[in-house]
């Protein structure tokens, strides 16, 4: 089984010309300020950021991993380097660069992908697609995941560019506990943490997991469900969200039964806990040419319970849509807010401001086919369309399939996973970046 997979830099270089369709949305124009604020090169400082950031509180701390460079022995499509973790800190009105921790592979884990998290004793927790233990491979990334906690070293003193301990909380195995951690991670009231893997579990296709803490800073393991395909869910792609009763969302790149997309076109799910155990729901079946297939980004949720988020690619457009679905007694309505232009390809979560925006980094697409930022707006019933930045390839960047993040200002964040000022990759590549859209 092939899942849809937006890493590989081969399907990155051959792209159809966009065809651009706004459907039944409003293209209206809005001032930004793009500003590129660390570009990555070869080296220790890592390169090529497949994920995206997670910001502090207070919107001074950026957080970042790289999916290659540090001082790791990887090597995967012309990249060498297992990855880092990074962090970006505002001082005055410029950013600082400081790279914390460079993943080794092995038993330690290489190519993180998606956003970290920042645990209840304000460490960063996060997990890696590859290394740990087992022999699962996913794009040439061997090894089935880790999931890690990672911070400054516990006793001063503390200088601003000491380096950060790391510690594998669990290594995954590929087998009933699950393989390929391409997943955020999130917390409960009382520390649990929960993720997916895309592999594993009892059917081979992905599960839930929970990682409970059992003393000494150690975690036990325990899969909440195990996905079975068909009608049924498979490969999680990404993380979860909590509601608040306590019951888990997600999406799923693949299974729901439609016979239109190969291993079905992707589902959203929810978990609720049942007595001992949790009870899985399909909450929705992507059907592909009308609604979109292979989700690989969770989903988010507004204050009535209503799930944003988006496909990879199919709908109207061929490119992906950005979707919500509403709750209506057990069921829930699927409303199409967005066809993305053929092409397009959103991979990074949907994101959601305080007012009820929605933004989407493309990870191809825009005016360029380099990518692109756009904001969706509520109006009256309708959603208008925002173009905020056409990624040009060159030094500002292309393929921000991270996803974005937001300050409290409205000021927009990302990584780009090639452009920027430097190459990589023996030249095919640029290494990426970070930027900052800023508001007018």
């Amino acid at each position: 089984m092939r899942l849809p997979r937006p890493i590989s830099s081969r399907v990155l270089r051959n792209i159809l010309t966009p065809i651009f369709c706004l459907a039944l949305l409003v293209a209206v124009a809005q001032a930004q300020t793009f500003t590129v604020l660390h570009n990555f090169s070869t080296g220790s400082n890592g390169s090529n950021p497949f994920a995206g950031l997670t910001i502090n509180g207070t919107g001074n701390l950026l957080y970042g991993t790289t999916g290659a460079g540090g001082t790791g022995t990887c090597s995967n499509d012309g990249l060498t380097g297992c990855g880092t973790i990074f962090k970006l800190q505002k001082i005055g009105s410029g950013w600082t660069f400081d790279p914390l921790y460079s993943f080794q592979g092995g038993t330690d884990g290489e190519f993180p992908v998606r956003p970290m998290t920042i645990g209840p004793n304000s460490t960063l927790y996060g997990a890696t697609l590859g290394g740990g233990e087992g022999t699962c491979t996913y794009d040439g990334d061997s090894g089935c995941g880790i999931v890690f906690n990672t911070g400054p070293p516990p006793t001063p003193p503390i200088t601003p560019l000491q380096k950060w301990n790391e510690k594998v909380l669990y290594r995954f195995t590929g087998e009933g506990d699950g393989g390929v951690a391409f997943s955020t991670v999130i917390f409960d009231a009382a520390g649990n943490m929960y993720g997916t893997t895309v592999y594993g579990g009892t059917n081979g296709l992905g599960t839930v997991f929970k990682l409970t803490p059992s003393g000494g800073g150690n975690y036990t393991e325990s899969v909440l469900y195990s996905f079975a395909g068909g009608s049924d869910a498979a490969n999680p792609l990404d993380g979860l969200i909590f509601d608040t009763a306590g019951n888990l969302y997600g999406a799923t790149a693949t299974g729901g039964g439609s016979a239109t997309c190969t291993n079905g076109c992707g589902t959203v799910f929810e978990l609720s806990p049942s007595g001992s155990g949790w009870t899985e729901k399909v909450l929705y079946k992507f059907q592909g040419p009308s609604d979109g297939e292979n989700p690989n980004a969770g989903v988010v949720m507004d204050t009535p319970g209503n799930l944003y988020g988006n496909t990879w690619q199919g709908g109207p457009g061929g490119g992906g849509t950005v979707f919500e679905l509403s709750p209506s007694g057990s069921n829930y309505i699927f409303t199409l807010l967005y066809s993305v232009p053929v092409s397009g390809f959103a991979v990074g979560r949907v994101a959601r401001d305080s007012s009820g925006n929605l933004y989407e980094a493309l990870q191809n697409g825009g005016a360029n086919n380099d990518g692109q930022i756009f904001e969706l707006t509520p109006s009256n019933g309708n959603w208008i369309f925002t173009d905020l930045h056409d990624f040009t390839g060159g030094s500002d960047g292309s393929n921000p399939i991270g996803g974005v993040v937001l300050d409290s200002s409205g000021n927009i964040y990302g990584t780009s996973l090639f452009g920027g000022s430097n190459t990589c990759g023996n030249g095919a590549y640029g290494c990426g970046n970070v930027w900052e859209i800023t508001p007018n």
